[in-house]
């Protein structure tokens, strides 16, 4: 079984081929800059790279980009690919999905793959816990972290736990085929968070709510806009109402999911001045 894993420079994707690895499952990784004798050349965007990166696959983790989906479907039927893992998202699930900067490409790429003679399985999961990075250079300035809705909620999901999800799913027949929807085992607001983050390292960490429209100024630039004014909208839907959440981790890894906490732990590195 040869498995190609793609995103490579992503922190799903290295958790996944770190355990690859570690069971002596062969692989390689995919990746648009590729480094090392085990990457080779993948742009998802790009369908030149498909044929080289497929040779000889037979199970596939998969990013969603979705705008080479169409020619990656057809080039990993005709490597005779079995299954395709996709790293899609919670938010495909919401009635707007189509129309949503935040879902349409996850959303694009799951019709894509489900209209195909692919085995597909879906991992949906909901907010990265990742995200929180987002805070780092305010902590490191010493300045307090502009939020919108410090009372939203999110569900945050520990990489790793990705990773092994993913790994689950790839290495045993009877979980692939299938939808999950993966959360963390919290459903946390932002300022919340930002008080275990603050516990965790030891030290205040501060926020100032601010205007929608003042935060669009602020992330302009590193936010597309459409985009920005999605996740306003999502955060609204969310502020006071906390979200529901899964055990898909635990039935998929056999352990609880990992808790922001731990993950705040696992990168406090990140936020050192």
């Amino acid at each position: 079984m040869s498995i190609l894993v793609t995103g490579g420079r992503g922190a799903v994707a290295r958790g996944l081929s770190a355990l690859l690895a570690s069971h002596g499952i062969p692989h390689r990784v995919g990746s648009r800059e590729p480094a090392g004798p085990d990457t080779v050349h993948c742009d998802l965007s790009d369908p030149a790279t498909f044929p080289g990166a497929l040779e000889g696959v037979r199970s596939v983790f998969l990013y969603a980009e979705a705008s080479g989906i169409d020619a990656f479907v057809k080039e990993a039927v005709a490597a005779g690919v079995e299954h395709v893992v996709l790293l899609s998202s919670s938010s495909v699930l919401a009635p707007d999905a189509a129309d949503s900067p935040l879902s349409a490409s996850h959303l694009a790429v799951e019709q894509a793959l489900s209209a195909s003679p692919l085995r597909t399985t879906l991992l949906r999961p909901g907010s990265f816990a990742s995200n929180a990075l987002g805070w780092a250079w305010s902590l490191k300035s010493g300045r307090p972290v502009h939020l919108p809705y410090p009372g939203a909620y999110c569900d945050p999901v520990h990489e790793a736990d990705l990773a092994e999800a993913a790994f689950a799913v790839l290495t045993d027949p009877a979980l692939g085929g299938r939808a999950y929807t993966l959360t963390g085992p919290q459903t946390l607001t932002f300022e919340a968070q930002l008080s275990v983050l603050g516990h965790a390292l030891g030290r205040p960490v501060p926020f100032e709510a601010v205007t929608a429209e003042q935060w669009k100024s602020e992330v302009d630039g590193y936010i597309p806009g459409p985009y920005a004014e999605a996740l306003l909208d999502f955060w609204a839907s969310s502020d006071g109402l906390p979200l529901e959440l899964t055990d898909e981790v635990h039935h998929l890894t056999g352990h609880p999911a990992r808790t922001f906490e731990t993950w705040v732990k696992d990168h406090a590195d990140a936020f050192d001045a």
